[in-house]
């Protein structure tokens, strides 16, 4: 993707009418990385506090949901004018990385919240309905969960009267049971416009709404993702955002959930690092074969650990000009091109494939410059590895590899998808 494809379209063009308030909303600034990554690193250190005994605890985080909207993290995506803090995308992405380093599910529970959020943008064509969303979502200090696991059997969303009925089940619906907005896609399945794909909101406590728990995985597990199922949920006009299509602007939702993804993941493998450096630099002697007077000076330990810090810059660096990126063909609003978006979803799936690789790699490996103790249980040094493992798995990388790879050799894109 060349840069000059990465210029806003003019206000006057009247024939690319801004699909959003990012079209002139600018970049980030270093001023507004700083104060948001502020928050985000003071949150970070509530969370670390007892990460470990709120993981083995399992229980639904309606806490920590409330620490995220205490600190004002969930609004920072709301333009300012609709009551919020008029954040960008690239600051956002930096908040998920840094919360990551301390409690990667709570940093997936806010990395599925913008996303869902930002719904409201590539969704929502009228700008009037825009405003009513995102004041509604700021007044309300909301947070956004989802429903719209495209591997289950689709919902039966049946047209009655003024609106629709629903039924049926979702798994994997992060933030659900937490979220003030479950965002929700079900296919229309009667009238004349069966087939189509709604996307509308239900608000936590919706009639006909069960929150299941069920979500007790080896990871992320205070990240809300458990089943939902839906008995006679009446969906009204007001709930619609609109119907999915694949109009290239809309379909950036996707890229975005990804790009978030390669962020969450980064953040794992640097907080498992700071950790694995606490523990090494606690050891008082060095393996009784070495010629070193302490671990952190014995060259086999410094050598893997070197290792491991570059690739992790390495991954951080492709993170920060991906995040950018993806902020800069946002502002592009409707001169995003099918072209535009394919080759960002290949860059965004670059990133997924080397910050998978190397977290899982590290959090695996680490163990052994680290020592026996660092497996004790008072530690939880195994919580990082549990939770890329989890969430490495959403959906298999191979694919991701197979998308770069039929990218770069015969210039294809793979079909568009929740996944793609």
């Amino acid at each position: 993707m060349s840069e000059t494809t990465l210029t806003p379209p003019a206000e006057t063009d009247t024939a690319l009418q801004p699909r959003s308030h990012w079209v002139d909303a600018g970049w980030a600034t270093e001023e507004e990385l700083q104060h948001w990554s502020g928050i985000a690193e003071e949150l970070a250190q509530k969370l670390a506090a007892d990460a470990i005994q709120r993981d083995r605890a399992n229980a639904t985080p309606f806490a920590e949901a409330k620490l995220l909207k205490d600190s004002g993290l969930v609004s920072l995506l709301v333009p300012k004018e609709h009551g919020g803090g008029g954040g960008h995308w690239s600051t956002a992405l930096t908040v998920v990385r840094i919360l990551a380093r301390a409690d990667a599910s709570i940093s997936q529970l806010l990395a599925y919240h913008y996303i869902n959020e930002g719904n409201i943008v590539l969704t929502i064509t009228d700008a009037a309905e825009r405003q009513r969303w995102f004041r509604a979502t700021a007044a309300g200090q909301w947070i956004w969960g989802d429903s719209v696991n495209p591997t289950d059997p689709d919902l039966t969303l049946v047209p009655e009267a003024e609106g629709w009925v629903l039924n049926g089940k979702k798994r994997y619906s992060t933030g659900s049971a937490v979220g003030d907005a479950l965002l929700v896609n079900a296919r229309i399945s009667a009238g004349p416009e069966a087939g189509r794909i709604l996307a509308f909101v239900l608000e936590n406590g919706r009639e006909g709404v069960t929150y299941v728990d069920d979500w007790d995985f080896l990871g992320q597990r205070l990240s809300s993702s458990n089943t939902v199922t839906y008995d006679q949920v009446r969906v009204n006009p007001e709930d619609v955002l609109g119907y999915l299509t694949d109009e290239p602007y809309s379909t950036l939702v996707t890229p975005g959930i990804q790009l978030a993804f390669g962020n969450l993941y980064l953040g794992i493998a640097e907080g498992a690092l700071n950790k694995a450096r606490d523990l090494i630099n606690a050891r008082p002697n060095a393996w009784f074969l070495s010629t070193a007077e302490k671990y952190r000076h014995d060259p086999f330990v410094q050598r893997l650990v070197g290792d491991f810090k570059s690739q992790v810059a390495a991954v951080a660096a492709l993170a920060e000009k991906i995040n950018r990126r993806y902020e800069q063909v946002l502002a592009l609003g409707a001169a995003v091109t099918e072209e535009v978006r394919g080759e960002l979803a290949v860059e965004i799936a670059e990133l997924k494939v080397i910050s998978s690789d190397v977290a899982t790699q590290l959090t695996h490996q680490i163990f052994e410059a680290t020592g026996t103790s660092s497996t004790a249980s008072k530690h939880g040094f195994d919580l990082y590895w549990r939770n890329i493992r989890t969430h490495s798995l959403h959906d298999p990388v191979d694919y991701k590899k197979l998308e770069v790879g039929a990218h770069f050799l015969n210039g294809e894109f793979q079909p568009l998808s929740l996944y793609t």
